[in-house]
């Protein structure tokens, strides 16, 4: 049964889904007034913007970090107006950290259809921000954004992630009852969101960033995004549960990965260790490098609606991998790196490398320690290698 979202059954079947999905805008004055007096927001702010006076002086750096948070946030009263905000600071960092940010395939998409956006991973945070802020210079609404609650380690985190539309996926849920019963409720949150409301969401295509470049598929995230259907309409075709939620790829390049480094840190102890342990609120520093290293260009790539009949979610999930692949643009910087790792000569195309891009590359490799350069030059070899069918993975 279709629920009509304004009705009382619409508000009755949201309420299942009120401890995962992003906030209302009835919301968003009270949570910018939590924010505002968050002690942990305010000294993540101040150790960032004023850290001077934040080690001296640290309750007048929070006085000051929360006059000015107020202030930036005066007449938000909406999700729209929040992302508007967001925008502004998009603008200035694509200006400030990339030598240009391009779009394709998005004039094959209806601007009033609701789709279910999978794509690849590089970036904890900017990957979905750049999808949202091509739809929103497109004229496109905004997407809703699939985020793991393990990245949300502090209260601060979870409410402006919310509050910019992101919905929570479980990932530390102990139990598989427990677990089962989360990942139907998520199921049946994008169903909702897609069918019910028309709003459209993003999805990475696997759990984590693909660290080594190499990008495939989870076919069970697809068996998860049937559920729903199976369970509410007692149909399990998996062709008819694709079809309903307009499943579109997305492939998105960075020249440079500012997290690089960090990434091959962790692949090298793998090998090395066999494991590897991640600091406190890594991931958070992360999405800060993320944000404000240099990027080089960056590419965001739309493909097509998936409307074959598929029979399996393996089915579904190598038609992802094969327009990610097909659609993912290169830069000098992944040729050089295939080059440079003498893995597969016959693949290398240096046809349009500047002497400037070598002598980017060479700066930027000589900035790598001798023992991660291996592991940094796959990250950006691998995806030419990966779309030949030649990378294998290394994070697994």
């Amino acid at each position: 049964m279709t629920v009509n979202p304004h009705s009382a059954e619409a508000a009755i079947d949201l309420d299942r889904f009120a401890d995962i999905r992003p906030y209302h805008d009835e919301e968003v004055e009270a949570v910018l007034a939590r924010l505002a007096h968050d002690s942990e927001l305010l000294d993540a702010i101040t150790r960032y913007r004023l850290p001077w006076l934040a080690r001296f002086a640290p309750p007048l750096a929070r006085m000051l970090a929360s006059f000015r948070l107020q202030r930036e946030m005066r007449g938000v009263t909406t999700v729209r107006d929040f992302q508007l905000r967001i925008a502004d600071y998009m603008a200035h960092m694509i200006s400030r950290t990339t030598q240009g940010f391009d779009v394709e395939g998005l004039e094959r998409l209806d601007p009033d259809q609701a789709y279910l956006f999978i794509g690849n991973h590089r970036d904890i945070a900017l990957d979905p921000a750049f999808v949202n802020y091509a739809l929103y210079l497109a004229g496109h609404d905004t997407v809703r954004i699939a985020i793991g609650d393990n990245l949300l380690q502090k209260p601060f985190v979870t409410d402006l992630m919310r509050l910019n539309k992101s919905f929570i996926v479980p990932r530390s849920i102990k139990g598989k009852r427990a677990m089962l019963a989360a990942y139907q409720s998520l199921s049946g949150y994008i169903r909702h969101s897609i069918t019910d409301d028309n709003h459209s969401v993003w999805l990475a295509q696997r759990e984590g960033r693909a660290k080594d470049g190499v990008d495939r598929t989870d076919s069970a995230i697809v068996k998860m995004l049937c559920m729903a259907r199976r369970l509410e309409e007692g149909d399990s075709d998996i062709g008819s549960a694709v079809r309903e939620l307009k499943i579109v790829p997305v492939s998105i390049s960075y020249e440079y990965d500012p997290c690089a480094i960090n990434k091959a840190r962790e692949l090298q102890a793998k090998e090395t260790d066999g494991t590897y342990r991640k600091v406190e609120f890594e991931d958070i520093f992360s999405i800060v490098s993320g944000i404000t290293g240099n990027k080089g260009r960056v590419k965001l790539v739309f493909g097509t609606p998936l409307a074959a009949d598929f029979g399996t979610a393996d089915e579904v999930a190598d038609e992802i991998d094969r327009q990610v692949l097909e659609n993912y643009p290169t830069f000098p910087s992944h040729q050089l790196a295939l080059a440079e790792t003498g893995a597969a000569p016959e693949l290398v195309d240096l046809t349009g490398v500047t002497p400037g891009d070598r002598e980017q590359f060479r700066n930027q490799l000589a900035a790598v320690p001798e023992p991660l350069q291996r592991w940094w030059l796959l990250q950006y070899a691998n995806p030419i290698l990966n779309r030949a069918g030649k990378a294998q993975r290394h994070d697994a």
